[in-house]
């Protein structure tokens, strides 16, 4: 009998709401996730703001001069709010409360537990890896808009090379160190310094390809980045 497993997935807002709420793909993201629910599998599901965060923070600039940490906290409104989104299209199936601080840990009976934002200069990335660790979880699914993690930015560097395996070394070598509330990095370089520190592995791929989640779930061949040491 295969074993049950708890899975740690960040969905990028770009998902959620790329402009507005894409229904088609939380229709069908929410029909994988209940299969695999149904066969004992547990989830623990970290949103990021999309569009939304984009619009609210574009908005404040232009309403005020908003510091780095205002910046932040509005964005982390709009993850929660989205967690919120997600965690009510689940119904009884998904934890009553979304998880606002990734270090506490909540004991949830149900089969998901939604999380979002928790503090200014950390991105749901950190969080994902947060929970990770306080669960005992070993690999974070990082679902983005992005096929794989490359050499360069792929839409402004014709010879980008797409990266399928790399080490945490290698690939902080890429994003930097330093955290930018604007920054469009694969993976936030705050949570890649945690990730590398504990050890885990973060794979980064496409989440509109669901076929493609599913083999990562099944731990068959998959599309995407897998950055471990």
């Amino acid at each position: 009998m295969q074993q049950k497993k708890l899975f740690v997935i960040s969905l990028g807002g770009s998902l959620v709401n790329p402009g507005q709420v894409d229904t088609a793909f939380l229709k069908d993201f929410k029909k994988l996730i209940l299969s695999e629910a149904k066969n004992g599998n547990r989830f623990i599901l970290i949103t990021g703001g999309g569009a939304l965060c984009r619009q609210y923070q574009n908005s404040l600039r232009s309403l005020a001069n908003p510091t780095g940490a205002d910046l932040d906290w509005l964005g982390i409104y709009t993850t929660r709010f989205n967690a919120q989104l997600v965690r009510l299209m689940f119904g009884k199936l998904s934890n009553p409360k979304v998880v606002e601080d990734p270090n506490k840990k909540v004991i949830f009976k149900e089969k998901i537990l939604l999380a979002g934002g928790w503090a200014p200069g950390r991105s749901t990335d950190d969080d994902a890896v947060r929970l990770a660790k306080i669960y005992g979880g070993t690999t974070v699914i990082n679902l983005s808009n992005i096929d794989y993690v490359y050499t360069k930015d792929p839409r402004k560097f014709k010879d980008a090379k797409k990266i399928e395996n790399i080490s945490w070394a290698n690939f902080r070598k890429i994003v930097g160190n330093k955290w930018d509330p604007g920054k469009n990095a694969p993976f936030d370089p705050t949570a890649a310094r945690l990730a590398q520190k504990l050890g885990l592995k973060v794979i980064i791929a496409n989440g509109k390809n669901l076929k493609n989640l599913e083999n990562i779930l099944a731990q068959k061949n998959f599309i995407g980045t897998t950055i471990n040491d």
